[in-house]
């Protein structure tokens, strides 16, 4: 399913993250002894650990439930626990690849493994991307204009990294909506550069051929993804919906670890302006799992917030619930149904090419959600 090149970028963006884990740890916790650290950690009232826990459940679990919403709007039939599964993959894939870019590729293969058509699901990742960071953009945004002189005012030097997170999410998704929106003319683009490349030799004849091939596929779903879209608008607005909850979900985790803490003086909204502009300066970063700037970050936005013998045991509680937990439930999950899948499909080389040639090969209809289909 992964090829020994990926399964090494994979390994060694692991390794990444854990070395920055592990020196954040250290740095944050500089002459303290363990027994001190764990006694700070404690200190953080169980209940509201528990609510924090939950934020990130909703939000791993707000994706699954736009998921089956797509789904079935496609007459497709998926359960619930069945999404919960796309999503645990997806998370954990996006937080272990640079800029979040190996989440929604693996996303669809365990979908099509499900029997799932790459058409409904690129479809659905599609969709998914446009939406998430739009709606991430629109809430930086908000809080931005809102908020501003807060916002400017615990940010300082750093802003800068916030006007380069607009401008990259931003570019990202006119990326995207040229793409989905005009993809006959996208694609056309795109052959001609694969071209230009084949002509300086960066490609040779036979690689762009296929690249080429593979282009045109993808695009083809695309063209029925661009008039799914027009003419769906309503559904559109109701995932806008479900992703902005989505995100709230996450956003909250800081507001209660402030709150386990039993912290007050600043405001659910204050909070969450500052997390919600963090995200846009570091989501689309190349870093595996924007592991590092997102501490940094945490540590000068939050520095007046947090008290500060209290700073480093909230980015532990805040990174541990909302990203380290995520790896390694998500890790399990996928390890999980890789092994189901092998045992399902078995471990036939041949097989396994001949699928991925088929797969490679298929363009499948995108049906109008009125649309009754026979199974």
């Amino acid at each position: 399913m992964i090829d020994i090149n990926k399964k090494v970028k994979y390994t060694i963006n692991v390794l990444f993250i854990a070395v920055v884990g592990f020196l954040t740890f250290r740095i944050l916790f500089a002459n303290k002894e363990m027994g001190d650290v764990i006694n700070e950690l404690h200190k953080a009232d169980k209940l509201w650990l528990a609510a924090g826990a939950l934020c990130v459940f909703c939000f791993i679990a707000g994706e699954s439930v736009i998921i089956k919403y797509m789904l079935w709007l496609f007459k497709e039939k998926t359960p619930f626990l069945r999404c919960l599964k796309y999503s645990f993959i997806g998370f954990f894939y996006s937080y272990i690849t640079p800029s979040s870019s190996g989440g929604q590729p693996a996303q669809m293969v365990y979908m099509k493994k499900d029997g799932i058509y790459y058409g409904y699901s690129s479809l659905i990742m599609l969709v998914v991307a446009v939406v998430y960071k739009a709606v991430l953009v629109l809430m930086g945004l908000f809080f931005y204009i809102f908020y501003h002189s807060y916002v400017t005012e615990h940010i300082g030097d750093y802003m800068w990294l916030v006007y380069l997170g607009f401008l990259l999410n931003i570019a990202y998704i006119a990326l995207l909506l040229v793409v989905c929106l005009k993809p006959l003319w996208s694609r056309k683009m795109g052959i001609k550069a694969i071209n230009l490349l084949t002509r300086l030799h960066v490609f040779r004849p036979d690689k762009a051929e296929k690249m080429i091939k593979r282009l045109t596929r993808i695009f083809d779903n695309y063209v029925k993804a661009s008039k799914y879209i027009r003419d769906n608008l309503r559904s559109l607005f109701t995932i806008t919906v479900l992703t902005t909850i989505q995100r709230l979900s996450l956003f909250a985790l800081t507001w209660v670890v402030y709150k386990a803490y039993h912290l007050s003086g600043t405001g659910f909204m204050e909070i969450v302006a500052l997390q919600v502009l963090i995200g846009i300066a570091v989501e689309m970063l190349p870093l595996p799992g924007a592991a590092g700037i997102t501490e940094a970050c945490f540590i000068k936005f939050f520095e007046g917030v947090f008290a500060i013998e209290l700073i480093s045991p909230a980015i532990l509680l805040n990174r541990g619930l909302s990203f380290y937990a995520v790896i390694f439930i998500g890790g399990l999950v996928t390890l999980g149904t890789h092994l189901i899948n092998i045992k399902r499909y078995g471990k036939d080389t041949d097989k396994e090419k001949q699928q991925a040639e088929l797969e490679q090969a298929e363009v499948a209809d995108i049906p109008r959600p009125d649309k009754k289909e026979d199974k």
